[in-house]
């Protein structure tokens, strides 16, 4: 149980941090702090989220990968021990992140996949597609013999 509640929590997280540098993050920032702050310490939570907002979004401006994975660990741990301590907060979770899957997404079939890489260096972007070229894909039948 245990482990299903620190993928939980590591979902949340992902969510959540990936959520942060987008117009959907007023929303659900309100959402989350009070999911933590389980209706006491919401103003201070919900300052403390945009504390953390501005970090990731300069960490990203600089380059720092270090300084935003830190932040998405800082509010993995602080979700994880939300769920351990209440066990109301799973269901809770499940139903904000249920609820956030359709913002997610950018058009009729295009997704956002949020990927995470880590180990080693990398000096170049790295991609993610169904298929990389020049030119759009041919749409136009080709027949024996054609070029």
């Amino acid at each position: 149980m245990e482990a299903e509640l620190a993928a939980l929590a590591a979902s949340g997280a992902t969510t959540f941090v990936g959520l942060m540098a987008t117009e959907a993050w007023t929303q659900v920032r309100g959402r989350l702090a009070r999911f933590l702050g389980r209706g006491e310490d919401d103003e201070v939570i919900d300052a403390e989220l945009e504390e953390s907002r501005e970090e990731l979004i300069a960490a990203r401006r600089n380059g720092d990968e270090d300084g935003a994975a830190d932040v998405a660990a800082e509010w993995r741990i602080r979700i994880r021990r939300a769920l351990r301590d209440n066990p109301e907060a799973e269901q809770e979770l499940r139903a904000i992140l249920d609820e956030l899957a359709p913002q997610q997404t950018v058009g009729p079939s295009v997704a956002i996949n949020h990927n995470t890489i880590s180990g080693g260096h990398y000096n170049a972007p790295v991609i993610m597609a169904q298929w990389v070229s020049d030119s759009a894909p041919s749409t136009v039948p080709r027949g024996p013999g054609t070029a």
